[in-house]
């Protein structure tokens, strides 16, 4: 499959319309599935044809001695972050809060407000910091898929990794975090 897609990336660079669609066929399942963890799953379909939008208005910045699939998985998260920052009317079902722990729901709310401060601090790391880590953290990749993902040494994930939660950290902290 990777000399397929090493040959669609080709392609697709040199702006063969064919190359698109093939990119689409193939690289379309894995790329909804990964939306499918970050957008509402009404909307998968509308950032889908954005990702695959893009990928065509931007095809000849595509290196082909590059992972095509993970190019299109990093345009894909840009989108899905694009889709979740213009949605303002997110309605948090009753029934979800049926679970609140604690006899008034502080115990959760705390753990709310944790959980905006790692992603505000978060969104302060450099940008391949973050990447591994939202990839290890939010999408259960290992090191060794991270690297097969983003066609990098396996080294290199594990540089970012480490980096990347020694300066979360720190942000956490300097940011008043009280966990």
């Amino acid at each position: 499959m990777e000399l397929a897609l090493a040959d669609i990336g080709d392609r697709l660079n040199k702006g063969d319309t064919v190359a698109l669609e093939e990119a689409y066929r193939t690289l379309g399942p894995l790329v909804i599935s990964y939306l499918g963890r970050y957008v509402p799953q009404p909307d998968v379909e509308d950032v889908l044809q954005k990702v695959f939008y893009e990928v065509w208005r931007v095809h000849t910045r595509f290196d082909p001695s590059q992972s095509l699939r993970g190019w299109v998985l990093g345009i894909a998260r840009k989108r899905a972050i694009d889709h979740l920052r213009k949605r303002r009317d997110v309605v948090v079902p009753l029934d979800s809060m049926r679970e609140i722990t604690g006899a008034d729901g502080r115990e959760f709310a705390e753990r709310l407000v944790w959980a905006d401060e790692i992603r505000g601090a978060l969104n302060m790391l450099p940008q391949l910091q973050r990447e591994v880590l939202e990839l290890a953290y939010f999408d259960g990749y290992t090191q060794t898929e991270i690297a097969a993902t983003l066609d990098i040494p396996l080294g290199t994930v594990k540089t970012r990794t480490a980096r990347g939660l020694q300066r979360l950290a720190g942000l956490v902290e300097n940011s008043g975090g009280r966990r």
